[in-house]
């Protein structure tokens, strides 16, 4: 029996307008989904628990089966492993955005319009290396761009180890016993790094990353991609947001011997490839994604069908299906769901027999396109094959799935354990 466990980011939602007041996954055109959940069963889950609306680091972190209040990963820390960064113990690691800044600290956008290129990114970030040298406490640091806006940052002390003690300067989030939450309503301002602890860590920390971000301006401001961007009438990325600190590396359990499974990652993004990795998952080559997230996922589908031999559990994270839930476009949204559902499911299930393959899908986080952020609404879950059987719900969305027969659960910390009783028959 094979796990395929399908995670599709930010796909829950609540009704729109727009969309004849239907969700955009009620509003997709699903019929593959919709086939797994007339075969199988459906629920709803809080992907931490009731009342937090989780960032992805969090949430991923969470329905993998490792409790995050007891973990306490950040997910700086995260990214930095994804994106191929060394990460020590005393290490400052964060999460980071291109962004645009106005005048008076204004933020006009915290993705730049999300139309930075990886190209371009990684160009900026090159030069943000090679210009800024950090002088407020003895340390230095390393930048890395990963896919269009998004980074990772390390800084290394030389005389002690530094401190996620400190706030973010992306005025989006906050923190919440640790956790790094989104928030619902913030002002679209640069915001100063400030220490959390009355320790030199933290004070040098939040002194460090001010500079780093004062610095990086100073660089980014006048350079050649950002003056060709401005000819073009695209805004400019001339500033880094941080966001997420940590200092110090979760010790997760790993995940295969636990369960004693072989278990593979097919993901995208720097923080679920570092999630994974610190689980004992063997991470597989992806190209990075596309412009056209159908084909992605096709690619995705027979890269999985190719090593259905090599491992007994597969967790694919689909990224594509969030951003237009932050960006507000119910229509494209839906749109996207289709895709996936179309070249991932139908690329699988064409191949898959059912009896011989359990097969999870659910999301992340829900996103709804009329809040433009993450919320703390429960997402829509569905368990079908090795024999599971099967409730009343014929489509997968969220109205159906809150009549299924696996009911609610209260934390995504349940999921993981549910799947590997599944697997092993127990019903």
């Amino acid at each position: 029996m094979k796990l395929i466990y399908v995670v599709i980011d930010g796909m829950g939602d609540r009704p729109v307008k727009e969309l004849d007041g239907k969700t955009p996954l009620e509003y997709a055109a699903t019929p593959h989904m919709d086939s797994l959940a007339e075969r199988g069963r459906t629920g709803l889950m809080y992907p931490v628990r009731r009342g937090i609306a989780p960032e992805s680091d969090v949430a991923v972190i969470s329905i993998l089966g490792y409790d995050p209040f007891r973990y306490r990963a950040s997910r700086g820390v995260m990214e930095a492993l994804g994106s191929g960064l060394e990460v020590r113990d005393g290490d400052l690691a964060l999460r980071c955005n291109f962004a645009t800044l106005g005048a008076g600290d204004r933020i006009v956008d915290r993705r730049v319009a999300r139309t930075l290129t990886t190209g371009e990114a990684a160009e900026l970030g090159r030069a943000v290396n090679e210009g800024v040298r950090l002088e407020s406490y003895p340390a230095d640091f390393e930048f890395r761009s990963t896919i269009g806006h998004r980074g990772a940052l390390v800084i290394r002390g030389w005389r002690g180890p530094l401190s996620g003690e400190i706030t973010n300067t992306d005025p989006a989030y906050s923190r919440v016993e640790g956790l790094g939450v989104a928030k619902a309503k913030f002002k679209m301002a640069l915001r100063e790094c400030k220490p959390l602890s009355e320790t030199e860590g933290a004070r040098a920390s939040a002194s460090l990353v001010n500079e780093f971000t004062q610095k990086s301006h100073g660089v980014l401001e006048g350079h050649p991609v950002n003056r060709r961007r401005l000819g073009e009438g695209k805004l400019k990325a001339n500033v880094i947001l941080t966001r997420d600190a940590g200092h110090s590396l979760p010790r997760f359990f790993d995940i295969g011997e636990r369960y004693g499974v072989r278990f593979a990652c097919l993901a995208d993004m720097s923080v679920e490839r570092g999630i994974s990795k610190l689980a004992g998952m063997s991470l597989v080559d992806l190209p990075p994604p596309s412009q056209d997230l159908g084909e992605d996922c096709a690619l995705r589908a027979e890269r999985l069908l190719g090593l259905l031999s090599s491992y007994d559990c597969f967790y694919l994270h689909i990224k594509g299906t969030d951003e237009p839930g932050h960006d507000g476009k119910p229509l494209l949204k839906a749109q996207l769901i289709q895709a996936v559902d179309e070249r991932l499911f139908g690329g699988l299930l064409s191949s898959l027999d059912l009896r011989d393959h359990l097969i999870c899908v659910t999301a992340d986080h829900a996103t709804p396109c009329e809040l433009k952020t993450h919320s703390d609404d429960p997402v829509p879950l569905l368990i079908a094959g090795g024999g599971v059987p099967a409730d009343a719900t014929e489509r997968f969305t969220e109205k159906e799935c809150r009549a299924g027969s696996l009911g609610l659960l209260e934390r995504g910390t349940e999921l993981m354990p549910m799947l590997m009783r599944f697997l092993r028959g127990s019903q």
